[in-house]
């Protein structure tokens, strides 16, 4: 069964509810043969990464960048899993009070260095997320869980 990792920094009310909404989309019922498994940024390794399909990143964006949960994360992973991933789906979503431009800038960086393949835009939020944005991070776990489906 196709397994979507989702990789997580949720210190926040805000994060929270970005979060549960991804979960809710990529655990929605019409989505088949896919098990979903969710990670705190600053417990994943790079065996977890290793037995996934597919991907969902999520990060605050801080002083203007990733979480340094969400990059510790990558560091952990990045050299383990830089050859195995390549090509596999994944999207991300990112929460700001200020910029998040350098967060985002950061996380294509990485992904694009490991090869994998962005299959829904990016959901990017300043402030409290509304109905919209919380639609639109639902939208994003199901998309992404969809890629996997058999």
């Amino acid at each position: 069964m196709p397994r979507l990792l989702i990789i997580h920094h949720t210190p926040s009310p805000h994060m929270q509810a970005m979060f549960e909404a991804v979960v809710s989309g990529a655990t929605d019922p019409e989505i088949e043969g896919v098990e979903v498994e969710r990670r705190a940024a600053l417990a994943v390794t790079a065996s977890d990464v290793l037995a996934a399909d597919g991907y969902l990143l999520g990060s605050p964006a801080n002083l203007g960048y990733m979480s340094g949960a969400l990059k510790h994360a990558f560091d952990t992973f990045y050299y383990p899993c830089l050859d195995s991933t390549r090509g596999r789906p994944f999207g991300f979503y990112l929460h700001g009070n200020e910029g998040t431009e350098g967060a985002e800038r950061g996380v294509r960086s990485v992904t694009t260095g490991l090869g994998w393949e962005q299959v829904a835009a990016p959901v990017i939020v300043m402030g409290a997320p509304g109905k919209e944005e919380i639609q639109q991070c639902w939208e994003l776990g199901a998309t992404v869980a969809a890629q996997l489906m058999g």
